[in-house]
């Protein structure tokens, strides 16, 4: 059921990603959960625990966050075929280290309009909407 990447789209799995999201992104999740699965005992439980961290407070979605995981998979493999040890990765503060990791990956469209919307509100009521100003003079 699934289409070449010349192909287009029939009009049933169009309906399905409306409702589904992204069925190319539903496979990447799948690989990288199978890669995770795959690290050492030790490396998957802080991939596990990043994975989950990244889900509440991570700024990435659909494509974006995607990527954040493949990259996250990618570093915790070099990092086991290393031998790097857990605390070097991540470092004494592993908030620290959360935050630096998702800096490199754009804000999800939802989390940035609800960063603005709140930055908006909270303008608003220090009385500096300059919107309202702009369209009064408009």
């Amino acid at each position: 059921m699934t289409t070449g990447p010349d192909e287009p789209k029939s009009r049933y799995l169009r309906y399905l990603e409306v409702m589904t999201g992204s069925l190319e992104d539903k496979k990447r999740w799948r690989q990288y959960r199978a890669r995770v699965k795959r690290l050492p005992e030790n490396y998957r439980t802080a991939a596990e625990a990043l994975e989950r961290y990244l889900m509440h407070f991570g700024p990435a979605d659909g494509a974006g966050a995607m990527a954040m995981f493949a990259d996250l998979a990618d570093l915790l493999e070099q990092s086991a075929a290393d031998g790097t040890p857990i605390r070097d990765l991540f470092g004494d503060d592993p908030v620290e280290f959360a935050e630096a990791f998702m800096a490199n990956y754009p804000l999800g469209q939802y989390r940035a309009r609800e960063r603005n919307r709140f930055t908006s509100a909270i303008a608003r009521a220090a009385g500096e909407d300059t919107a309202r100003e702009d369209r009064a003079t408009g």
